[in-house]
């Protein structure tokens, strides 16, 4: 069996914790201090915190596309670290630096099982504007969704009988995830048309399988800051690494 078909039957009986701790590396010596960078201006009629582009990693990068201060999060919709950082540090980092448009900040899946695979792929259902918003709602309400996790998996121990294209499906009705994400504006419908492209939704894992050995990302949340990796996974050490590269609050 390949890896990307385990991903799509793995995690399904094994419990499901709701521990803080991260998986994560060393870091790579320490951060330079740099001058503090003057505010960048959004274009006309533009926050930098509703835009929102795609990346050639297939990451979703929120604020200005050319800001100088680049960070990049690895995170698991399934992993309580990343919760955490949502929790206590999300809303900071979007309304005090990048609207600044001096950082941006591009959010990767990293895949761990296949309710999070099920997760990345809803999260992925809209418009791009939506995915770190939708991403922020699986983490804010991380205790409702871990135990609808937890209720789910003896509805699943027969998955593998299911039709491919229906597998993902199961699992979003069988943990909730079709209605908590309808509650969100992606309609039951457009979920399982999302859930039923089997080769779109494999390719998520794919990608974090390959981007994850490729830059030793070996657990979540793994932040990246301008190309170096951070010994950081909770907010106030993350504000202080932006603070080091030049980064300042916005005022007010």
């Amino acid at each position: 069996m390949t890896n990307l078909r385990r991903i799509a039957l793995a995690a399904l009986a094994a419990p499901l914790a709701l521990a803080l701790s991260a998986c994560g590396d060393d870091a790579d010596g320490e951060l330079t201090s740099s001058e503090p960078i003057e505010h960048i201006a959004a274009p006309e009629g533009q926050a930098w915190t509703d835009v929102v582009q795609v990346t050639d990693s297939d990451g979703y990068l929120l604020g200005n596309p050319d800001a100088p201060v680049k960070l990049i999060e690895y995170g698991s919709l399934t992993c309580g670290a990343c919760a955490n950082f949502a929790q206590t540090g999300a809303d900071a980092l979007k309304e005090k630096y990048v609207s600044t448009g001096v950082v941006s900040f591009e959010l990767r899946n990293q895949v761990h099982n296949a309710f999070d695979l099920t997760l990345a792929a809803l999260a992925r259902c809209s418009a791009p504007e939506s995915f770190h918003p939708l991403a922020d709602q699986v983490w804010k309400n991380f205790p409702q969704v871990m135990g609808d996790m937890q209720n789910a998996q003896s509805q699943l121990a027969n998955l593998g009988e299911v039709p491919e294209n229906q597998r993902y499906i199961a699992i979003a009705e069988a943990a909730g995830f079709l209605d908590f994400f309808a509650a969100r504006g992606i309609s039951r419908d457009q979920a399982a048309s999302c859930l039923a492209d089997n080769e779109a939704v494999l390719a998520i894992a794919e990608r974090s399988d390959k981007q994850s050995e490729e830059l030793d990302v070996t657990g979540t949340p793994t932040f990246i800051l301008n190309g170096r990796k951070l010994d950081e996974n909770r907010w106030p050490g993350i504000e202080a690494a932006l603070q080091t590269a030049g980064a300042r609050p916005a005022e007010g």
